[in-house]
């Protein structure tokens, strides 16, 4: 840049951007003497000296004879760099020349050496991370650096700082993102991107990208597991012998994560690693860049919608086992409600995870968890089973033995007596009155027939002959038929009735009473003897004999063995099942190897 000075005698240039009439300096690059005569005669001014100054009188108006200076003068001397002024027009000549036969289409150093792409990320925001999708989401400042010597100028300034309209005019790598499913650059409120070029032709390149990357994700250990998230980039078309990645400040520093950039719900972003690998293609060996973002998932929110109410399920199911085996309603309720239970949080825990093949470790507590209640029910199916064969068991039992048992001994063995010791006396009586009671009977005239068809109570239960099946064949009631032994071991274990109860007595003077007067003159004194034979019959019947019937069974009530053994068992083993589960795995390490480390 050239300065140029006036003689002393002269003013100096002015340094302003427009001429001023009042200005001397002006004046004298307009051509115009300060100094002379409004007539147009005399020179210049007192010590004023210069080639104007031999001009003749009336002479035409002279120009100066110095080329028109640049708009970037400076001033006077003395003034230092520090006044020196940048105009827009140099720097645009200088972007011309720059791009005057520049080819965008070509790499820097085409056809010679290899192209280094120097690259930096800065992440702003790190979340959320999606276990059903596998995939996570960032934002970051992208930087990539590289040198093109076809930018190189020569200029007062060291940094050309530019917008992002001049990076479609030079060539810029063509870095893409390997296992990203969706990034977006932002261009609000115009396209967020940094240009800026070096003296020496280094070019920096900064954009601001939200990326949708793949997270693969080994599920086994969930929800206490941690995964390896990876970013890789490289170049789309370029392979390795035309261009390479390198990090821009090393392995270490070359990726930023600020602590508070993460806003990650269910997960903790313990750090960050890199690495450099090579990948071969049917086009050619690629260099790919990788950054292993390594999260560790947090347990709370699984403790309170799954572990935690699993947990309390199964306890609620070993409940019943306190509970009165003859409770069956509330025994059904407890098991079903708890089964149920576990079914609805077995399946909404399965909402929050993609649709592996493969069990995690929450499938296996749920599991064993609904191995337990699913037990409690079928505990109580087999208590009651079996409380109901041992309860037949029993019943059979006491019939059997109430069948076999001899009922009122004394008052048979009393009445063949009688009836042996007058047989020989009274034979001809019985033969006259069975005689005359066929007769009548055949009439129809003398005995009642609703009479005839009762039969005393004390006389079925004073007889021996009665037995189970005679009872349901004689009976028109099924009913009757079929609850034909019960009735009968009730009645035989009702005790007999007193000697001074008139029962058969009384029944026997009522028919005697209520039937015709032959009856009764044709029985006689027979009538009065079985009217004083029988309580004495009654009386020995009553008194205990030597052999006594058996007593009903007890009630089959309080607690069945089965129920105590589970008392114990159950929460026992369920306590070692939890022990053993989370000492396993909050022991283990399930934070997944990166590549780069393993």
């Amino acid at each position: 840049m050239q300065r140029w000075f006036l003689p002393r005698s002269q003013p100096s240039p002015c340094p302003r951007v427009s001429p001023s009439p009042s200005c001397t300096a002006c004046a004298w690059r307009r051509g115009e003497y300060p100094g002379r005569s409004a007539g147009g005669g005399g020179g210049p001014g007192p010590g004023a000296a210069g080639p104007g100054a031999a001009a003749p009188a009336g002479s035409r108006r002279l120009r100066s004879p110095l080329p028109s200076l640049p708009r970037s003068l400076t001033g006077p001397p003395g003034q230092g760099k520090k006044e020196e002024k940048l105009w827009p027009e140099n720097f645009t000549s200088i972007l011309n020349s720059l791009l005057d036969g520049y080819d965008n289409r070509l790499r820097p150093g085409f056809g010679g050496p290899v192209t280094e792409v120097k690259t930096d990320i800065y992440v702003t925001s790190f979340g959320p991370v999606s276990d059903v999708e596998m995939e996570y989401t960032m934002d970051v400042f992208f930087r990539q650096t590289w040198v093109d010597k076809r930018l190189k100028y020569d200029g007062p300034i060291e940094i050309l700082r530019l917008n992002n309209l001049m990076v479609s005019k030079v060539w810029t790598p063509d870095t893409f993102f390997r296992n990203g499913k969706k990034s977006v650059a932002h261009n609000m409120t115009a396209p967020n991107k940094l240009f800026r070029i070096m003296r020496n032709g280094t070019i920096l390149y900064t954009m601001r990208l939200t990326i949708s990357a793949e997270c693969p994700m080994r599920l086994v250990d969930f929800p206490m597991d941690g995964h390896a998230c990876p970013l890789k980039f490289g170049s789309y078309a370029y392979p390795k012998s035309e261009m390479i990645y390198t990090w821009t400040k090393g392995p270490e520093k070359s990726v930023e994560v600020p602590e508070e950039s993460s806003s990650l719900v269910q997960y903790d972003l313990l750090g960050h690693t890199v690495s450099t690998e090579t990948i071969k293609s049917i086009t050619g060996e690629y260099i790919v860049m990788t950054v292993y973002f390594h999260l560790r998932r947090k347990m709370g929110y699984f403790m309170i919608q799954t572990y935690i109410p699993c947990i309390m399920t199964v306890i609620l199911s070993q409940v019943s086992f306190w509970i009165n085996k003859e409770s069956v309603p509330a025994r059904t309720v407890f098991g079903i409600t708890t089964v149920l239970t576990m079914t609805t949080l077995s399946i909404s825990a399965r909402h929050s995870l993609p649709k592996v093949s493969y069990a995690t470790a929450m499938d296996w507590f749920i599991a064993v968890c609904f191995a337990f209640v699913f037990s409690a029910l079928i505990e109580f199916a087999a208590v009651n089973y079996f409380t109901n064969i041992q309860m037949e068991k029993a019943k059979k039992k006491t019939v059997k033995s109430l069948l076999e048992f001899p009922v009122a001994p004394v008052q048979r063995e009393r009445s063949t007596e009688e009836t042996v010791m007058s047989t020989d006396a009274n034979s001809n009586v019985r033969k006259r009155t069975n005689a005359t009671v066929q007769s009548e009977a055949d009439g129809g005239s003398r005995i009642d027939t609703r009479h005839s068809s009762i039969q005393p109570p004390s006389v079925a239960q004073g007889s021996s002959d009665i037995t189970p099946h005679s009872l349901s064949a004689s009976s028109p009631n099924p009913f009757t038929r079929i609850n034909a032994s019960e009735t009968l071991s009730s009645a035989r274990a009702t005790p007999p009735a007193p000697p001074s109860t008139p029962i058969l007595t009384g029944f026997v003077s009522q028919h005697a009473t209520a039937g015709s007067p032959s009856i009764q003159h044709l029985l006689g004194s027979r009538l009065e003897q079985i009217q004083t034979t029988t309580p004495n019959a009654l009386g020995a019947s009553a008194k205990p004999s030597a052999v006594t019937p058996p007593a009903p069974p007890a009630a089959h009530s309080g607690t069945s063995k089965i129920d105590k053994y589970a008392r114990i068992l159950f929460p026992v083993t369920f306590g070692a099942f939890n022990m053993v589960y989370w000492v396993v795995y909050l022991s283990k390490d399930t934070m997944e190897k990166s590549e780069s480390l393993m």
